[in-house]
């Protein structure tokens, strides 16, 4: 499980400590990967791994600030079934709630994290009456209603969740065909992107209506992610499926996107709007590359488009993307086998 801290791979303890990057190798190829929230876990993060088989593995990882090693705790790995398509720890920055992490693949999972083991909490499923179940495509963790769960299924519904009842509270057709990404947008409202193209953002308080914010221009190209700025909620962003290009919604003015992010160079794969600060967002992609937007002129059109402020190229193509929401200093990128964290 060898994990270094780049680059100064021989340098002194001094240059060690203020290293920008940190890597840590799993035993296999690492899709869902989340950082922890809590204000006594520093430098904790979840990564899950990506196998075409039924057991796949989670395991609970930490960078030990004296040394610069992330480590993974023994204790704290586990067996999964299927890849999880996403995974979240509990948005408990005060420590007031159990240490929970939430993972979504055939259904809804939640895991109490312990000193010395991870035990399963709670399988939450909704579908009681067949053995079969449409995958959950992702999820979203309500940071201001930490009892509300939102999930995205191929069954073309979203489910919202009470955890602590562990019962659905609404489950509503989103969309015409697959939902693949959800995102809260505050206590009750959600949004979610779809197979249809479409972007649409529901109230709980009027669940038979539901607005859409954008659809795809051409036919037939699914929207598969989706990230609402926490800082500014007039604003969200999505990816079209095998599209170089991110596009920033103004749910003011549906339909025409704000800008359009256009400097990868191969199909973005995920994005993270910065928790500390309203305009900027980090995107990254099958060119290898994690690119940081200042998007504080957006609305003014820019010549030629707008370039990123940062760029880092990564070892080959990047999968996942997190911004640590308790340390916005660090956002933590997966590609292939390595979780690397960087210093922005």
């Amino acid at each position: 499980m060898g994990a270094s801290s780049d680059p100064n791979q021989d340098g002194s303890d001094e240059q060690q400590k203020r290293s920008e990057i940190y890597t840590y190798e799993a035993p296999w190829h690492i899709y869902a990967m989340n950082w922890s929230v809590r204000r006594d876990k520093k430098y904790r993060l979840a990564i899950a791994s990506l196998l075409e088989q039924y057991p796949n593995r989670v395991e609970i990882v930490q960078l030990d600030d004296s040394n610069g090693e992330i480590r993974s705790d023994e204790n704290l790995s586990f067996d999964h079934p299927y890849p999880p398509t996403k995974t979240i720890f509990i948005p408990d920055r005060e420590c007031q709630k159990p240490d929970l992490l939430a993972t979504s693949s055939d259904f809804l999972r939640l895991w109490r994290i312990h000193d010395d083991r991870v035990e399963l909490k709670t399988l939450l499923n909704n579908n009681k009456n067949s053995e079969f179940c449409g995958p959950l495509t992702s999820f979203d963790w309500n940071e201001a209603e930490t009892r509300r769960i939102g999930t995205s299924s191929i069954d073309t519904t979203c489910t919202i969740w009470d955890i602590e009842r562990e019962a659905v509270d609404t489950q509503l057709i989103a969309h015409d065909k697959e939902v693949y990404d959800i995102a809260w947008g505050g206590v009750g409202v959600f949004a979610s992107v779809s197979a249809d193209g479409s972007v649409r953002v529901f109230d709980l308080r009027d669940k038979e209506h539901s607005t859409i914010i954008y659809e795809s221009s051409e036919p037939d190209t699914p929207l598969v992610r989706l990230g609402w700025n926490k800082q500014d909620p007039r604003y969200m962003a999505t990816i079209i499926m095998d599209s170089a290009k991110v596009v920033v919604l103004d749910i003011r003015f549906p339909t025409l996107p704000v800008v359009e992010l256009q400097r990868h160079q191969a199909s973005v794969n995920a994005i993270a709007w910065a928790p500390h600060s309203s305009c900027h967002i980090c995107t990254a992609g099958d060119d290898s590359q994690a690119l940081i937007w200042d998007l504080s002129s957006m609305g003014q059109p820019v010549e030629g488009g707008l370039d990123p402020i940062l760029a880092y190229t990564a070892g080959a193509e990047i999968e996942q993307l997190q911004w640590s929401s308790s340390q916005p200093d660090w956002v933590a990128i997966a590609f292939s086998t390595k979780l690397q964290i960087l210093r922005v």
